[in-house]
């Protein structure tokens, strides 16, 4: 009797205590859940949950139950093998079991930058990048890709994405402008809301729906100069009128996280910005989720790593990112709440607001896969809304009559360039690795097979490099930036290369119409390519649907798309916002052409292009139309250089082009200037009766101004040549690697306009490669021979090596010359390193630097030098190619001077890596080749 009374007290003690553990009851409400909760767990488990790492620096997956971890991350290019949704399903059930067997049980929540689709995982759809989905204006179709991109990451399990990124991007040479929706406040609110709504649903607690995060908090993309991760020196009522609204809205629609930035405001990081991320984010507006840090960003504070951490969690950030020093951030994140430098009340609000995600996730009555999702992953049907997309985000920026649309009967196509048969070019950055990639990195349509689609295969030939064309009506020429990500994406000058130029000029001259496609994360420099074109289309970064493109092309669809930027004339324009006290860039904000018909009958003729002809006194200037020529007579033009009056017409010809007359002037135009037209009365018509309507400050394309002035120190890409003979071009096939110079024989040269910064003695590099026969490369300025260099033998076009020597140049601009004494080989690029500064005014002038590192190739070590004009705290890491921390050379305080460090890679595989020196304000990073 006494054994069966005892049972049933045990029995009746369980029952109290699973009713006593609230937490686990779906029937209490958020709040009580997470009292509950909290109230249970020690220090060591409050701290796990405010840990994320990265899943590739597990020990094992037994870290997880080891110490707590609170989340799990896939960076970019972080993925199960194979690449397949069921093996992203595989390894987040085996992660979040292990969570599940801790203690208390508390589940995951795993975080993957899933930014235009699922883009980790292979046969996943990839829609257009947020600048592509920005030029729609449709926050119907913005949520709709929010909508599959949530139902594509919860078939794997993952529950939380890194997005959407609300930046407001305001200087195009930033490397995440395809991130952000647009240049305006207006488009981050209208964006931001949609996609929120796309990835939260009503309610989290969803099959289909995940967490959201609007990042990165705030004014990432109003940095001085562009420079990722840099300073935005504006005052507080421009950072709130320009980059806050976004945020707003998106705390209106419930956004669950937020994401710090890298960058800084008027030089404080804010990661460390209590008054942004507390004061304002989570007090004044309200917003009651969880702030999680960016890759390793408490790392950029000044001080320490235990200093890091204190002042990131004071300052607001409730969760870290810490991929690979989760066990070093667990430690003296206690270790700061036991010295009372960190209070418990600070941890327990931290831990509460991730809780209520996860409670609001319902990932504790759920916390594995729905793999009744899976075979949702990149099906027809979401491929159809992704489509749908692209189409709706091509913006026509102008075009001729009778070019489009394209015939699906009786004419031959050819499509050129790369870029018309190449899924990683067409999805950029941030598609299957960080940096995305080339070729069939996952299934899609490229544009080649998209045109196909609509007309026989007989009609349709790809030529990449433009040959062969004498059989062809047409060209749709591609021109593609190679993918980037972040830093990497950062460039200095936009403007189409001349390679690309090339291509479409090779197909006007064969007698083609041509259509130039840009796939571009940014507006272009594309004045080079006017004059040769009859179309011109920016399609952005599309994704793996290009079907939408050839809605547009054929005709199928009248294009919708408005630009989310305003399109510079040239570089020293940018930055260049809509409401500019000097707005004048070549299509304004909000601009797009919406037909692809002809103009209609008798309308005025339009604008297209003008450029100076070789004669150096005439100008061509090209119409959207036909031209009567017998109109020309008693016209007046006018042309300005820098706004200046440089000449008035003296005569307006007809051209062998019908839609192009030739104006001449009574001065000749100097080289390297900008030009500019007036046209100021007269009475051309068109051959349908539409009068010319005067105009002013139209862009005159200077071809004697087409190559820049290279400064060294620095790099210079082969392909940037201000004149050459007998070479040809191509995209290398490493990732990164850009456009090479190639089909290099005896004799054929190449020169460059090349501004000497300082007289000295450099160290001249080339990154070559060769299959078979050593070279022999001659650097000079005029008949002076600087240097004669013999060229290894690579094994192989592709196989890349860095061959060096020594040059004296003497400072000021010249024309300098690469010539093949014995050709046989490729050049990617070549670099110049001050080695001896023999100039007496530059003595004292010190300044932070970052060497190439050298050697470089490198096989094991190699030695990286930097100068410091100050003493500072310096930390300089290396970093794999998927943006992963992989060692730590310094993390000190140094004085003045330069330094020395050798980085030994001898447990590293062959690949690309990055190196980063952070000192006080400064930051550069650096890229070398480990080839073992």
């Amino acid at each position: 009797m006494k054994f069966v009374t005892l049972k049933i007290f045990l029995f009746f003690l369980f029952i109290v205590s699973l009713k006593a553990q609230i937490y686990l009851d779906p029937n209490a409400t958020v709040e009580e859940r997470i009292d509950d909760l909290i109230s249970r767990m020690t220090l060591e488990e409050k701290v796990g949950q405010m840990t994320q790492a990265g899943r590739s620096f597990l020990n094992s997956e037994n870290d997880i139950r080891d110490y707590f971890l609170g989340s799990l991350l896939s960076g970019g290019g972080s993925s199960p093998n194979p690449n397949t949704a069921e093996s992203w399903a595989n390894m987040y059930d085996l992660y979040q079991n292990q969570a599940l067997s801790t203690r208390l049980k508390i589940p995951l929540i795993y975080g993957i930058d899933a930014v235009h689709g699922h883009n980790n995982v292979k046969d996943a759809v990839i829609f257009p990048h947020n600048i592509g989905l920005g030029a729609t204006r449709n926050p119907e179709l913005i949520r709709k890709a929010a909508e599959i991109t949530a139902v594509e990451v919860a078939a794997t399990g993952i529950d939380w994405t890194f997005a959407p990124c609300i930046a407001v991007p305001r200087d195009e040479k930033w490397g995440r402008t395809y991130e952000g929706f647009g240049e305006t406040p207006e488009l981050a609110e209208l964006a931001a809301v949609a996609a929120i709504y796309g990835y939260q649903g009503d309610s989290l607690n969803e099959q289909k729906t995940i967490a959201a995060c609007a990042k990165h908090f705030i004014g990432d993309g109003g940095t001085t100069g562009g420079i990722d991760q840099g300073n935005t020196e504006i005052s507080e009522e421009e950072l709130r009128a320009i980059h806050l609204p976004g945020y707003l809205k998106a705390i209106e629609a419930g956004v669950g996280t937020v994401m710090a930035s890298y960058s800084s405001w008027n030089g404080k990081k804010l990661h460390g910005h209590y008054y942004l991320l507390t004061t304002v984010l989570k007090e004044e507006l309200g917003f009651d989720g969880f702030v999680v840090s960016d890759w390793a960003g408490i790392d950029q504070l000044p001080g320490d790593y235990k200093s890091d951490i204190k002042e990131s969690i004071n300052a607001g950030v409730d969760m870290v990112m810490v991929p690979d020093r989760f066990v070093e951030f667990i430690t003296f994140l206690k270790e700061l709440v036991n010295e009372n430098q960190v209070s418990i009340e600070r941890i327990d609000d931290a831990v509460k607001r991730i809780l209520k995600i996860k409670f609001e996730l319902g990932l504790f009555e759920n916390p594995l896969t729905d793999r009744s999702l899976l075979n949702l992953v990149g099906s027809q049907e979401h491929r159809n809304i992704a489509r749908e997309c692209v189409r709706e985000s091509i913006v026509i920026l102008q075009k001729k009559d009778n070019v489009l649309p394209l015939r699906k009967e009786n004419q031959k196509i050819a499509l050129i360039g790369k870029g018309a048969d190449d899924i990683g070019l067409q999805c950029g950055g941030w598609t299957i690795y960080w940096q995305g990639g080339l070729g069939d990195i996952t299934e899609g349509t490229t544009l080649l097979e998209a045109v196909k689609k609509n007309t026989d295969h007989s009609n349709v030939i790809f030529s990449e490099n433009g040959e062969d064309l004498s059989d062809s009506d047409i060209a749709v020429i591609v021109i593609a930036e190679e993918p980037y990500a972040e830093f990497e994406g950062y460039k200095e000058d936009l403007t189409i290369p001349d390679s690309d130029v090339e291509l479409v000029k090779k197909a006007k001259e064969a007698g083609l119409k041509t259509v130039v496609i840009l796939y571009s994360g940014r507006p272009m420099i594309i004045n080079p390519i006017l004059q040769y074109s009859d179309a011109v289309v920016a399609a952005w970064l599309p994704g793996t649907e290009a079907d939408g493109i050839t809605d547009i092309l054929f005709g199928d669809f009248q294009p919708k798309g408005l630009l989310p930027h305003s399109w510079p004339k040239y570089m020293d324009q940018i930055p260049l916002n809509i409401g500019d006290a000097e707005y004048d860039p070549l299509y304004e904000y909000g601009f797009g052409l919406t037909s692809v018909g002809n103009s209609q009958f008798g309308s005025s003729p339009l604008f297209y292009s003008a450029n100076v002809d070789k004669e150096k006194n005439r100008v061509v200037v090209t119409f959207n139309k036909q031209i009567d020529f017998n109109s020309l007579a008693n016209s007046s033009f006018t042309l300005l250089g820098e706004n200046n009056f440089i000449s008035n017409s003296t005569s307006v010809d007809g051209s062998l082009d019908s839609n192009s007359i030739l104006i001449t002037f009574d001065e000749s135009v100097e080289n390297d200037i900008k030009l500019s037209l007036e046209y100021v009365s007269g009475s051309i018509k068109s051959i349908d009766g539409g009068l010319l309507i005067p105009f002013e400050n139209k862009v005159v394309y200077n071809s004697s101004s087409k190559a820049d002035i290279h400064t060294i120190p620095g790099k210079i890409e082969a392909e940037d040549y201000f004149a050459m003979s007998g070479i040809q071009t191509e995209n290398t096939s490493d990732v990164g690697g850009g456009t090479n110079v190639g089909w290099i024989d005896n004799d054929d040269w190449l020169t460059y306009k090349i501004n000497v910064q300082t007289h000295g003695t450099y160290q001249l590099n080339y990154r070559i490669a060769s299959q078979s026969q050593a070279g022999i490369i001659e650097f000079s300025e005029g008949s002076n021979v600087l240097s004669t260099t013999l060229l290894p033998v690579t094994g192989d076009w592709q196989s890349w090596s860095t061959v060096s020597t020594i040059v004296d140049l003497q400072k000021g601009e010249a024309e300098y010359t690469l010539k093949a004494v014995t050709g046989g080989f490729n050049i990617n690029w070549f670099s110049f390193d001050l080695l001896v500064n023999v100039d007496e005014n530059n003595d004292n002038n010190i300044s932070f630097k970052l060497e190439q590192n050298f050697p470089n190739p490198f096989n094991p070590s190699t030695s990286i030098e930097y100068t410091l004009p100050s003493s500072e705290y310096v930390r300089l890491k290396v970093y794999d190619i998927l943006g992963n921390e992989i060692a730590e050379l310094v993390n000190e305080h140094k004085p003045q001077g330069n330094y020395h460090v050798e980085f030994n890679a001898e447990r590293f595989p062959s690949g690309t890596y990055f190196y980063k020196l952070t000192a006080g304000s400064y930051r550069e990073i650096k890229k070398m080749m480990l080839i073992k």
